[in-house]
Protein backbone atom coordinates (compact mmCIF):
# COMPACT_ATOMS: atom_id res chain seq x y z
CA UNK A 1 0.00 0.00 0.00
CA UNK A 2 1.53 3.20 -0.97
CA UNK A 3 2.16 5.90 1.85
CA UNK A 4 3.21 8.84 -0.15
CA UNK A 5 5.72 11.58 2.01
CA UNK A 6 6.96 15.19 1.63
CA UNK A 7 9.91 15.23 -0.20
CA UNK A 8 11.37 18.50 0.30
CA UNK A 9 13.47 19.81 -2.57
CA UNK A 10 16.46 21.53 -0.82
CA UNK A 11 18.89 19.07 1.30
CA UNK A 12 19.42 19.49 5.04
CA UNK A 13 22.19 21.81 6.98
CA UNK A 14 23.23 21.33 10.54
CA UNK A 15 22.74 25.20 10.50
CA UNK A 16 20.50 27.63 10.12
CA UNK A 17 17.72 26.80 7.67
CA UNK A 18 16.84 29.51 4.47
CA UNK A 19 13.06 30.23 4.48
CA UNK A 20 12.99 29.41 0.92
CA UNK A 21 13.50 25.40 1.78
CA UNK A 22 9.50 24.96 2.56
CA UNK A 23 9.42 24.10 -1.19
CA UNK A 24 8.03 20.39 -1.00
CA UNK A 25 9.45 18.85 -4.33
CA UNK A 26 7.38 16.54 -4.42
CA UNK A 27 5.48 13.12 -2.89
CA UNK A 28 7.97 10.16 -2.39
CA UNK A 29 6.76 6.42 -1.40
CA UNK A 30 9.23 4.81 0.33
CA UNK A 31 8.79 1.64 -0.91
CA UNK A 32 8.86 3.02 -4.62
CA UNK A 33 12.29 4.41 -3.87
CA UNK A 34 13.76 0.86 -2.02
CA UNK A 35 11.78 -1.99 -3.59
CA UNK A 36 11.86 -2.78 -6.98
CA UNK A 37 11.07 -6.13 -6.83
CA UNK A 38 8.05 -6.36 -4.35
CA UNK A 39 7.56 -10.09 -4.31
CA UNK A 40 11.49 -11.04 -3.90
CA UNK A 41 12.41 -8.49 -1.39
CA UNK A 42 12.37 -9.10 2.46
CA UNK A 43 13.92 -6.97 5.09
CA UNK A 44 16.59 -8.80 7.50
CA UNK A 45 18.44 -7.11 10.68
CA UNK A 46 22.14 -6.72 10.78
CA UNK A 47 24.13 -8.22 13.58
CA UNK A 48 27.69 -7.03 14.41
CA UNK A 49 29.95 -5.06 13.53
CA UNK A 50 31.99 -6.98 10.31
CA UNK A 51 30.16 -4.30 7.66
CA UNK A 52 30.79 -1.00 9.64
CA UNK A 53 32.70 0.14 7.04
CA UNK A 54 30.74 0.43 4.40
CA UNK A 55 27.98 2.14 6.77
CA UNK A 56 26.02 -1.44 7.57
CA UNK A 57 25.54 -1.19 11.79
CA UNK A 58 24.68 -3.38 14.28
CA UNK A 59 20.73 -3.22 14.24
CA UNK A 60 20.03 -1.68 10.51
CA UNK A 61 17.35 -2.83 8.84
CA UNK A 62 18.76 -4.53 5.47
CA UNK A 63 16.31 -4.41 2.57
CA UNK A 64 17.47 -7.75 0.28
CA UNK A 65 16.35 -8.32 -3.09
CA UNK A 66 16.32 -12.12 -4.14
CA UNK A 67 15.61 -11.43 -8.07
CA UNK A 68 18.76 -8.83 -8.47
CA UNK A 69 21.58 -10.60 -10.69
CA UNK A 70 24.71 -10.97 -8.18
CA UNK A 71 28.04 -9.47 -8.87
CA UNK A 72 31.13 -9.39 -7.74
CA UNK A 73 31.82 -7.53 -4.59
CA UNK A 74 27.89 -6.61 -3.88
CA UNK A 75 27.01 -6.98 -0.56
CA UNK A 76 25.12 -9.69 -0.01
CA UNK A 77 22.97 -12.05 2.79
CA UNK A 78 24.02 -15.16 1.92
CA UNK A 79 23.18 -18.65 4.04
CA UNK A 80 26.53 -20.14 5.31
CA UNK A 81 26.72 -23.42 6.67
CA UNK A 82 23.34 -22.79 8.07
CA UNK A 83 23.46 -19.43 9.23
CA UNK A 84 22.85 -16.00 7.59
CA UNK A 85 25.72 -13.88 7.03
CA UNK A 86 25.95 -10.15 5.25
CA UNK A 87 29.77 -9.35 3.82
CA UNK A 88 30.74 -8.82 0.38
CA UNK A 89 30.65 -10.98 -2.08
CA UNK A 90 34.21 -11.31 -3.70
CA UNK A 91 33.69 -14.18 -7.10
CA UNK A 92 37.37 -13.98 -7.74
CA UNK A 93 38.47 -14.41 -5.06
CA UNK A 94 35.37 -17.32 -3.81
CA UNK A 95 34.99 -15.69 -0.45
CA UNK A 96 33.30 -13.50 1.82
CA UNK A 97 34.74 -10.10 2.72
CA UNK A 98 34.09 -7.85 6.01
CA UNK A 99 34.14 -4.25 6.01
CA UNK A 100 36.05 -4.43 8.99
CA UNK A 101 40.07 -5.11 9.56
CA UNK A 102 39.51 -7.23 12.62
CA UNK A 103 37.44 -9.54 10.24
CA UNK A 104 38.83 -12.04 8.05
CA UNK A 105 37.82 -13.09 5.15
CA UNK A 106 35.40 -16.28 5.01
CA UNK A 107 36.33 -18.70 2.25
CA UNK A 108 33.61 -20.39 0.03
CA UNK A 109 34.73 -23.66 -0.45
CA UNK A 110 33.21 -26.29 -2.44
CA UNK A 111 32.69 -27.94 0.70
CA UNK A 112 30.73 -25.63 2.66
CA UNK A 113 26.97 -25.25 2.33
CA UNK A 114 26.31 -21.72 0.78
CA UNK A 115 23.91 -19.79 -0.80
CA UNK A 116 23.69 -16.45 -1.76
CA UNK A 117 19.99 -15.04 -0.50
CA UNK A 118 20.02 -12.11 -2.01
CA UNK A 119 21.63 -8.89 -2.88
CA UNK A 120 21.22 -5.61 -0.47
CA UNK A 121 19.89 -2.68 -1.91
CA UNK A 122 19.71 -0.50 1.20
CA UNK A 123 19.95 -0.41 4.78
CA UNK A 124 17.79 1.91 7.55
CA UNK A 125 18.93 2.98 10.68
CA UNK A 126 16.79 4.09 13.06
CA UNK A 127 17.91 6.97 15.00
CA UNK A 128 15.05 7.13 17.43
CA UNK A 129 13.99 3.64 18.51
CA UNK A 130 9.69 4.57 18.19
CA UNK A 131 8.52 1.12 17.08
CA UNK A 132 8.51 -2.47 18.82
CA UNK A 133 10.69 -3.53 16.03
CA UNK A 134 13.36 -1.24 16.45
CA UNK A 135 12.89 -1.33 20.42
CA UNK A 136 13.68 -5.38 20.16
CA UNK A 137 16.34 -6.52 17.73
CA UNK A 138 17.21 -10.12 18.15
Amino acid sequence: MPLPLPFFQSTVSAGFPSPADDYIERYLDLNELLINNPSSTFLARARGDSMLEIGIHNGDILIVDRAVEVRHKDIVVAALDGELVCKILDKYQQCLLPANPNYDAIPISNLSDFMVEGVVIASIRCHRLVHELARNPS
